[in-house]
């Protein structure tokens, strides 16, 4: 999981901010977060989900990182659960300053390096999904175009869900479905693996969870087995 901590988030003290915690402890990232991670966490066999934040100046010094891990710890980034995810997610808050520039192509490349050790499996056992929950205000969108189509053919997919009103054209742009992503060279994805989800189209939504799964998972799947099937890879025998 990738959360955005950059300062077009709004400051986290006040009420317009989406980083600010309502008086009973919710914003639109937790929101997205407990939604979004409910549908795909089952996915996953022993729940421990590395979480990082970008675009924030953290402790002890205040320099700026794209790739911190919420719960400040390098060596062991990984939170328990959806719920562990939302525990850090609240302690991390008030400890860092929100800044930028919103830079994804850090953490796209910090997961494809797990994703392309990943590619010496002989089964279909290892896939890896990356999540980033964004105000969508992205500043490095070359770099990120290239991170993707190289990410492309690794057993990775990328799913980015835009919190907020903000203008989510290059998010648009990354998903894909409009023709095939290029890199900034000009080089094709090999396949689509990114899945754009606005927020707020959901949230007035009587069957949240429902027509938010449907949205978050719409390809993913497809992407899952493409991938295996290009690299004709069978699933693990079962034990």
């Amino acid at each position: 999981v990738g959360i955005d901590f950059t300062g077009s988030n709004g400051d986290p003290r006040s009420p317009d901010s989406l980083h600010y915690l309502s008086p009973n402890g919710v914003n639109e990232y937790l929101t997205a977060i407990w939604s979004v991670g409910m549908v795909i966490q089952d996915y996953d066999t022993d729940k421990m989900f590395p979480a990082f934040g970008f675009g924030a100046q953290i402790p002890p010094s205040f320099q700026v990182s794209h790739e911190f891990p919420i719960n400040f710890n390098p060596s062991n980034p990984f939170c328990n659960g959806i719920q562990g995810i939302v525990e850090a997610y609240r302690a991390c808050l008030p400890q860092v300053k929100l800044y930028g520039p919103t830079n994804f192509s850090p953490i796209i490349n910090h997961v494809a390096r797990f994703a392309a050790e990943a590619t010496q499996q002989q089964t279909a056992s290892q896939y890896f999904i990356l999540l980033i929950i964004t105000d969508g205000v992205i500043t490095d969108l070359d770099q990120t175009r290239t991170a993707i189509v190289n990410a492309s053919k690794l057993p990775m997919s990328i799913i980015i869900v835009g919190v907020g009103g903000a203008d989510f054209d290059a998010m648009e742009f990354l998903d894909g479905d409009n023709g095939v992503l290029r890199s900034s060279s000009g080089e094709p994805a090999v396949r689509d693996i990114v899945q754009f989800v606005p927020f707020r189209k959901f949230q007035n939504v009587s069957v949240l969870n429902e027509a938010l799964a449907q949205c978050v998972l719409a390809e993913v799947p497809q992407q899952v087995v493409n991938y295996f099937s290009t690299y004709k890879l069978q699933p693990p025998r079962n034990p």
